[in-house]
């Protein structure tokens, strides 16, 4: 997979390079390049932000670098690609959409910043490929940058080859609707408190049993939202 990265902070992105992301790299399984936004501005500033129209706090990012950025990344594109944009505007967030995006060829992401990018941007960016505006939740972040780092770690880990074994994906929260089960190593005993004797019975059966009451217990204390009615 591509995945191509805008910011004007691009060192946000250096923790890319460690684990099991920055392997995926280096064995070529995934290749990952930010970029800075300002290199496709032309004035002495390099500004990428002015007032907005009608008035209002803050400033908005311009659309004449964003534009120059899609022209670039995408003149040279082998697959149609999929542009995202972080905003708390856009769909939340889920393994599934994860699931989804690990599929595409060429992901490319835009970080606003300031009170967000001019909407043509968004309009433009849909000529030149599948293009989506995804939340993480319902919150505010200072720019796209922790939100897009999360989309990549949501992301990358589910291209084959990047996590070491796969069944251990099989076995998360959220990949079959419910919350993960606790995990427990040894000791047995750590400061008085004992892993449940299930674990320690050898008996796989009610070793599965066990965690799938598990999941349904924690996923209805904790998010009942998600066994629905």
């Amino acid at each position: 997979m591509r995945i191509d990265v805008v910011s004007i902070f691009p060192s946000y992105f250096d923790g890319l390079t460690l684990s099991l992301l920055g392997k995926a790299q280096h064995v070529g399984i995934l290749d990952l390049a930010v970029h800075d936004l300002r290199d496709w501005t032309h004035d002495r500033h390099r500004t990428v932000d002015d007032t907005p129209y009608g008035g209002g706090a803050g400033m908005v990012m311009k659309p004449e670098p964003w534009g120059e950025a899609l022209d670039g990344l995408t003149a040279d594109a082998q697959h149609r690609p999929t542009i995202i944009f972080p905003s708390p505007a856009g769909e939340v967030l889920t393994q599934a959409t994860a699931r989804e995006l690990a599929t595409r060829e060429h992901l490319i992401f835009g970080c606003g910043r300031y009170e967000g990018i001019d909407e043509r941007v968004f309009e433009y960016a849909s000529e030149l490929g599948e293009t989506r505006l995804i939340s993480l939740g319902d919150y505010v972040l200072n720019g796209g940058e922790v939100a897009v780092m999360a989309m990549i770690e949501a992301i990358g880990r589910l291209i084959p080859g990047v996590v070491g074994n796969p069944e251990s994906l099989v076995e998360e929260s959220h990949e079959d609707g419910l919350l993960e089960y606790p995990s427990y190593t040894k000791p047995s005993v750590w400061r008085g408190r004992e892993v449940p004797p299930v674990l320690l019975s050898g008996d796989h059966g009610a070793v599965a049993a066990w965690r799938r009451d598990q999941q349904l217990e924690r996923t209805r204390v904790r998010r009942p939202d998600l066994l629905g009615d």
